[in-house]
């Protein structure tokens, strides 16, 4: 059984994720860590209430980190992804769930520090409260079992950046917190664009959740209407790649992924502000921005039609 913290930015793809963990037969959900990100971090933390009510879930959430550590590629929220209320515009009334007094970082150093070794955390959005985390407990990479990240872009199977042409989106949402993250020795996995774009749900997959998997069959299928719209109006496809659930499949099946061991930096500022660089731990560099950083992780191969099943299997099967 796996014990799990899921920090999110709850938006349309998040809200997919929260779902599948929700669903999947060997997670114990412990906790739903909100940040801004797909929308400001009021709205993600009721849009983790709204999910957490509609489908009983007995998690608690707690609120976090309003804003970055340091710059950000953006200025505004991306509801031309997510919609205003960053899930789809559907309609979100939460009717007494309340998140908990503590804060998002509190929280997971405390859950941590009382179940040592024991606890995964998924984290699909911006790094800040696992950074405030870290400031808070730098003891923390000792005491985690793993951290899966989605985020980042290596440039494997031909996939760069999805908001500029080397950075991807939660890491360029705050540079500072993620690169603190990537150089503090967390057990990490960083699960980035190199799979989830080579992982694609399309109207048909869509409207098979519909018919298989009940009620969230019926909630990823709403949410999804905006997501798909705003995709096909930016490829002219009609289909959606699989950013967060990805991170969710790789905690439940890591099989079903290649990785390597890399030493990740973040760009802090400049033209490639946000950009995910990979270094060998094997190579000795010319600069020192590469000395005594703990490898992690990186994705860079997948098993796409295996990962679609997977989804859709714990969806139609684990509905609580």
């Amino acid at each position: 059984m796996k014990q799990v913290i899921f920090d999110t930015d709850i938006g349309i793809d998040d809200a997919m994720a929260l779902v599948f963990l929700h669903c999947a037969e060997d997670v114990e959900l412990l906790a739903v860590t909100t940040a801004f990100g797909n929308a400001s971090v009021e709205n993600t933390t009721r849009n983790a209430l709204y999910t957490k009510e509609l489908f009983g879930m007995t998690a608690p959430v707690y609120q976090g980190a309003a804003g970055p550590l340091g710059v950000s590629l953006f200025d505004s929220y991306p509801d031309f992804v997510h919609g205003e209320n960053g899930l789809g515009n559907i309609d979100v009334t939460v009717k007494s769930a309340q998140a908990e007094e503590a804060s998002a970082a509190q929280a997971i150093v405390e859950l941590v520090q009382n179940n040592p070794g024991e606890i995964s955390i998924v984290a699909v959005g911006r790094m800040t409260n696992l950074a405030d985390a870290l400031e808070r407990c730098p003891d923390l990479p000792k005491l985690v079992a793993e951290v899966i990240v989605m985020g980042g872009a290596f440039g494997f199977n031909g996939h760069r950046g999805n908001v500029s042409p080397v950075a991807e989106a939660n890491i360029a949402g705050d540079p500072t917190a993620a690169d603190k993250v990537f150089r503090s020795g967390l057990p990490l996995t960083i699960v980035g664009l190199d799979v989830t774009h080579e992982t694609i749900m399309e109207r048909e997959y869509f409207e098979s959740l519909r018919e298989q998997a009940g009620e969230v069959g019926e909630f990823v299928y709403a949410i999804s209407r905006y997501y798909l719209e705003f995709h096909e109006s930016h490829n002219g496809t009609y289909a959606s790649p699989v950013h967060d659930p990805s991170a969710v499949a790789y905690l439940l099946r890591p099989d079903l992924y290649t990785t390597r061991d890399a030493i990740v930096r973040v760009a802090l500022d400049g033209v490639g502000i946000g950009q995910t660089i990979w270094a060998d731990p094997a190579v000795n560099y010319q600069t020192g921005e590469w000395n005594d950083i703990p490898p992690c992780r990186i994705c860079i191969g997948v098993d796409d039609q295996a990962v679609l099943n997977l989804y859709r299997e714990t969806l139609a099967t684990g509905i609580r």
